[in-house]
């Protein structure tokens, strides 16, 4: 696992609540997303709005689902970005904001694993 960052201080606090995310993962999926890059960036470029038709993300991911890979299973390269405007904007304290980045972390590693939108709100129902 790769995550990128810059020299912005915030980046710091980023990366520790991304740490706490990927640590809270069971080690069988934790152990799957050695060829998933996590990167921040700024905003969300139209292009990536467009790919899903949402008005603002929090996170993106980019790649294959585990789910399609082919029948000898080899890595395909995915990538996670978390936006670090929408996130700050929407979560002024920070501790929601340390929740909000770890959330959306699970969220778009669920998406890794082949867990589409629809079935992770009928998870969160419970």
């Amino acid at each position: 696992m790769e995550i990128a960052a810059g020299p912005d201080p915030l980046d710091a606090f980023f990366d520790a609540a991304i740490d706490r995310a990927l640590a809270s993962l069971p080690a069988q999926f934790a152990d799957q997303l050695g060829s998933v890059a996590i990167v921040l960036e700024d905003e969300p470029t139209p292009d990536q709005l467009g790919s899903v038709g949402a008005q603002g993300l929090f996170g993106l991911y980019q790649g294959v689902p585990r789910t399609r890979w082919g029948a000898d299973g080899a890595a395909v390269a995915s990538k996670i970005t978390l936006f670090r405007g929408p996130l700050t904007r929407a979560n002024r304290d920070p501790v929601r904001l340390a929740l909000a980045i770890e959330d959306t972390v699970l969220h778009e590693v669920a998406h890794h694993f082949g867990i589409d939108d629809d079935r992770l709100r009928e998870l969160r129902r419970g």
